[in-house]
Formats: structure tokens, C-alpha cells, sequence
């Protein structure tokens, strides 16, 4: 075998396991966001989307002294259920939810955004909960925006380096993922198996861009013709 798989398949189950989780996480801070009348909202609108322009590395480096056993949370965690969060799978999933929050929550929000208050005000109007408006007005409306979501989330957490490095290190089937794997191989003068990585994150992350783009075209054609 050319390259070891196993960075491959930790980093698609990663990129699965963040979208899956974000995606249920970020719609009601997403709604909230978009039509809370909170006057401060904007302060957490600011701290959620602090990753957008964080170098990954200042979260990850801030997630290693929390989850650290010499801090006092990491040691608590580490005493009470025998667990370390840092350098394991689930220390770089939450590094990777919250790099790739975001991401996602953008798009949601310019999809919840998107719908017509009319839409909201009949729904309250006859009588509709908060929730039922969700699920049968907003969301249904929002789908291309909510796939645009998934996909650039799946698709940044692909390409994650400083935030799993810093938390999780490089343990072979653990936190090496494949990016971490490229880095290795050309410290290593190993261009060869570098390539392979590379051009095989490069086809997974165009892959899932190019079914994107053509749902969202075909979806645009749907409602043309509806109107």
C-alpha cells in the first residue's frame, strides 16, 4: 500500500462527525441570532464567529491549557470520569466543532434571513409555536442554505491543521489526520506519498463542492419554473 489509510479515514470520519453535530447545534443558535430582539446579541454573534479570523492555532493552543490535566477543568475532568480530552479523537472534535461553527452558522443565517417575514407573521398569526414555525415555515424554506452549510463545513474540516495539531498531536489512528499526515511526509522528504494525500483531499473537498454547486443550480431551475 502507497500511504497508510488510516489519517484518510480518521479525517472523513472528523468531517462527518462535525457536520452531524453542528448541523443540529447551529439551528437554534442561528435562529436565535437571526430574529432574537436581544439588544447584545451582537456580543455573542462576535464570540461565535471569533474563528473566522483567529489563527487556528490561538484556539487550539487555548483548547490544549483547558483540556490540559494541569489545569484545573482538564484535571477535574481527568479525576472525576478517568477521561483526558487532550490528544484524543474527542479533544479534536470539539476543536473542529468550534472552528467550523462559523462556517455553518453564516450560512444558516443568510438562509434564515432569507425568508419573507410575511411567511413568519401568518404562521404566529394562526396560531403556530415558536418550534412548529421552525420546522414547517423556516427550515423547509432554507434548504439550499442549510446543504451550503453542511458541505463548506465537511469540507473546511478536510483541510483542519493547526487546531487537531495542537490538541491532539499526531497519534497514529487516534488525532493523525491527513493533513497532519501531508505536514509529516514532507518533513519527512517523503514527496511521493505527500502527492497522494494531498490530491486525494483535493478530489473529496471538489467532490463535495461540485454536488453542491449542481443542487443549488438545479434547485434554482425548480423554483424558476414554480414561478
Amino acid at each position: 500500500m502507497l500511504v497508510d489509510p488510516d489519517p484518510l479515514l480518521l479525517t472523513l470520519k472528523l468531517a462527518l462527525l462535525t457536520t452531524v453535530v453542528l448541523s443540529v447545534i447551529t439551528v437554534p443558535i442561528a435562529y436565535w441570532l437571526t430574529f432574537s430582539s436581544f439588544r447584545y446579541r451582537f456580543v455573542f454573534e462576535t464570540i461565535l464567529n471569533l474563528p473566522l479570523v483567529l489563527p487556528p492555532t490561538v484556539l487550539g493552543f487555548y483548547l490544549l491549557l483547558l483540556f490540559s490535566p494541569n489545569h484545573w477543568f482538564g484535571g477535574w475532568i481527568d479525576e472525576v470520569f478517568h477521561f483526558r480530552i487532550a490528544f484524543s479523537f474527542f479533544g479534536i472534535l470539539i476543536g473542529s466543532l468550534l472552528f467550523s461553527l462559523p462556517f455553518m452558522l453564516q450560512a444558516f443565517q443568510v438562509g434564515f434571513s432569507s425568508i419573507s417575514k410575511s411567511y413568519i407573521e401568518t404562521a404566529m398569526v394562526l396560531g403556530k409555536s415558536r418550534l412548529t414555525i421552525l420546522f414547517r415555515v423556516i427550515l423547509p424554506n432554507c434548504k439550499a442554505a442549510i446543504l451550503a452549510g453542511m458541505v463548506l463545513t465537511f469540507a473546511h474540516t478536510i483541510g483542519e491543521f493547526g487546531v487537531v495539531l495542537l490538541i491532539g498531536g499526531s497519534i497514529p489512528g487516534k488525532t493523525k489526520v491527513a493533513s497532519i499526515a501531508i505536514f509529516e511526509e514532507v518533513e519527512a522528504m517523503n514527496y511521493f506519498s505527500a502527492h497522494i494525500y494531498a490530491a486525494m483531499l483535493v478530489v473529496i473537498s471538489m467532490t463535495v463542492l461540485l454536488l453542491l454547486f449542481r443542487y443549488k443550480r438545479n434547485l434554482t431551475m425548480v423554483l424558476a419554473g414554480k414561478n
